[in-house]
């Protein structure tokens, strides 16, 4: 906790927040408030004392205790080790006896269990035992290495500065002390909340400031997770699905389950090829039809998910191909597949100039420019008939064009000679 973090280190940071947070407890009703410290009694060395851990402010109101706590708080050294396991379990004895009451823990700390305890089985057994319900963990500046450690023991929660800690305490004292929840009901054709595993970005009201990130989960009980943000402001929703979809000034009420609906039906999108992809095949601009913002670029042999609904695709062949009005429909798979490209080397005995055109027999159109510097070139082009018109920069004769006539066949190679 000695380590710099932000304006401070770490223990000087904690103890200004925390101070903050008690401050705004004090007149809560109905909450009582204790303090379990570990590590700070016994130095580190020479050897880890791993029962570092005392109970230094027992349950009383939180009119009583916020001081008493923010007092000892200020007092605190970090000298010794981190014994989490311990302490959990120590807190089997902590709370006091009560009818109709919820035991929480929020945990404080910066580093991970170094006394060979295991937290994630103590947290367990004593959420078994109805001791207390699942923990809040918050880490004060945590590598992200450490979250899985502590996403078994409880709700991890990281912070990354002062402001950001700020804002976790109050996040946790409002899932922890209300009944305020949220579920986002991600609907299909048949407005049922069977959508799901998509980004949801929740932003402040009418601001570009990001509030939460979340992935939507179906629970294990077959429902649309349960979140808690905090009630205080409006959000306006973002569903990453593609296109994104948007609910706007979410009001959340207070100590109700709100649910929020948002039309999200989805199909999927496969390209493939009529042979092997080659990687240097190109990608696909999908759009949604008769618009020109471009949505994903899709590569070969991949599926992609998409909102119910018509697309323009444009795949960047030579010559381009264009596929239009194509029909995504709900929990089913369109699948386009179009021909592989053949490989047409071009070998000059110089510099010069020239392109590549289609040439039906009736109407002749450009496909790409030649490199003028290159003798020996590869272009990858779609099955069809086709022309090339040459002329070396030193020919200074027009009738000194070159000009082949010749047809490419999918997954096959080619040399034309320019000479």
């Amino acid at each position: 906790m000695y380590a710099p973090w932000n304006s401070n280190i770490k223990i000087e940071v904690a103890k200004k927040v925390m101070g903050d947070f008690l401050d705004s407890l004090k007149n809560k009703p109905n909450l009582e408030l204790a303090l379990r410290c570990y590590g700070h009694t016994t130095f580190f060395k020479p050897e880890r004392n791993c029962k570092d851990s005392k109970l230094e402010v027992p349950f009383a109101t939180a009119k009583t205790n916020a001081l008493k706590i923010k007092q000892r708080i200020n007092r605190l050294e970090p000298l010794g080790t981190t014994p989490i396991a311990y302490s959990l379990g120590e807190c089997l004895n902590d709370f006091t006896p009560c009818s109709n009451c919820r035991n929480i823990v929020i945990l404080i700390t910066d580093g991970i269990e170094e006394c060979d305890g295991n937290p994630c089985q103590v947290s367990l057994e004593m959420q078994k035992k109805g001791i207390f319900l699942r923990p809040f963990v918050i880490g004060v500046g945590l590598d992200v290495k450490f979250a899985d450690a502590f996403a078994c023991m409880g709700k991890f929660y990281d912070v990354s500065n002062e402001a950001n800690f700020k804002s976790v305490l109050k996040l946790v004292l409002t899932e922890a002390l209300s009944q305020t929840t949220v579920e986002v009901d991600l609907l299909d054709l048949s407005k049922k909340p069977t959508e799901t595993d998509v980004d949801m970005t929740f932003y402040e009201a009418g601001t570009t400031a990001v509030k939460y990130n979340y992935l939507h989960t179906i629970n294990h009980r077959g429902n649309p997770d349960t979140l808690v943000l905090d009630p205080d402001i409006n959000y306006d929703l973002v569903v990453h699905t593609i296109p994104p979809q948007e609910l706007k000034n979410i009001n959340i009420i207070k100590g109700k389950h709100n649910v929020f609906e948002v039309d999200a039906p989805q199909g999927y999108l496969r390209l493939e090829l009529d042979g092997p992809i080659s990687k240097y095949y190109p990608s696909t601009i999908v759009r949604k039809t008769g618009e020109m913002k471009t949505l994903i670029v899709q590569e070969f042999g991949k599926t992609e998910k998409l909102i119910v609904g018509k697309y323009d695709l444009e795949v960047l062949t030579l010559p381009r191909l264009y596929i239009k009005d194509v029909e995504i429909k709900q929990s089913s798979t369109n699948t386009i597949k179009i021909p592989t490209s053949g490989n047409v080397v071009f070998t000059k005995l110089g510099n010069g100039y020239g392109s590549i055109y289609t040439d039906t027999g009736k109407e002749v159109n450009w496909v790409c420019n030649l490199n003028t510097t290159l003798q020996s070139e590869i272009i990858y082009l779609q099955p069809g008939k086709y022309k090339v018109v040459f002329r070396y920069e030193t020919a200074k004769e027009t009738l000194k064009t070159i000009e082949r006539n010749f047809e490419v066949k999918q997954n096959t190679t080619q040399t034309i000679k320019l000479f």
